[in-house]
């Protein structure tokens, strides 16, 4: 460690958590991002003339917007990059802090969002569905914060400590490529997980019969041997896109649609 202490770096990681609280539509989330990195700028500008310590502050508030648990990753390369650069070439703090954002965003959406939350929701949903135990909700908070504060703790020291060497290039691919590749196969993992939750999850099955001589043949039997769990892949895939078409906007009207459309198949039969 150099001139920023484990102590300083912790207070950063704490008041980290409030960083969505001062989100606002003009710039996003600068303000919180200059209350989290606040601690930084006291130690490295406690003893220096007023003009400077204001200054380091407002070069904090530009714009600023990436996924929240990439904050503590971006911050610590930041403090790094306060406490080593030139008075005179501060800019260059902020435009690297800045350059971090859209590539960390992605990450964070792609990994986390889109890949861990719905894992962790769907083993949650399906231990509840299985027996309505109260441990589902439970397993997904620990699941997701069980992840994510070791993230933002190791992201933030690390980030800290190797600052904009850790983004250089190592063997022809550098530390953002490394990063996109993590994000593609964190997409793909995710797709397997959730792909495998449908059929233990999602319950469809027809009741249609057709007669056949002087017996009947069970259709879903029939389905079961062709192709088991067709009917609930079918769909996931109907509500997968109605949900993509509005971009999530209609989830509400899907899930009621869905449960109007089953209780009315049930009603003739056509669902058991």
């Amino acid at each position: 460690m150099g001139k920023i202490t484990k102590k300083t770096l912790n207070k950063v990681l704490w008041r980290t958590q409030t960083t969505q609280f001062s989100h606002n539509y003009e710039r996003m989330q600068s303000l919180s991002l200059t209350y989290d990195f606040a601690p930084v700028l006291k130690e490295l500008y406690g003893d220096r003339p007023k003009e400077e310590r204001v200054h380091a502050m407002q070069r904090h508030l530009e714009y600023f917007n990436t996924h929240p648990i990439a904050i503590p990753f971006i911050l610590g390369i930041t403090a790094a990059l306060e406490e080593s650069t030139d008075e005179d070439h501060k800019d260059s703090v902020v435009a690297i802090k800045t350059g971090l954002m859209g590539p960390f965003a992605g990450l964070g959406d792609s990994m986390l969002n889109l890949t861990w939350f719905p894992i962790a929701g769907s083993i949650g949903a399906s231990m509840c569905v299985a027996n309505g135990s109260i441990i589902g909700p439970i397993v997904m908070f620990l699941m997701i914060n069980l992840l994510y504060w070791p993230l933002k703790y190791y992201g933030l020291h690390l980030g800290y400590e190797k600052g904009v060497s850790l983004l250089g290039a190592e063997g022809g691919i550098s530390g953002l490529q490394i990063f996109d590749r993590l994000a593609n196969f964190a997409n793909v993992l995710g797709v397997v997980v959730v792909g495998g939750l449908i059929p233990t999850t999602v319950k469809v099955a027809t009741g249609i019969t057709i007669a056949s001589g002087e017996g009947s043949i069970a259709l879903q039997e029939q389905l079961d041997k062709v192709l088991p769990c067709l009917l609930p892949v079918i769909l996931v895939l109907i509500c997968y896109l109605f949900i993509k078409k509005s971009n999530g906007k209609n989830t509400a009207w899907v899930i009621l649609g869905v449960l109007v459309a089953c209780i009315a198949l049930s009603w003739v039969g056509i669902l058991a």
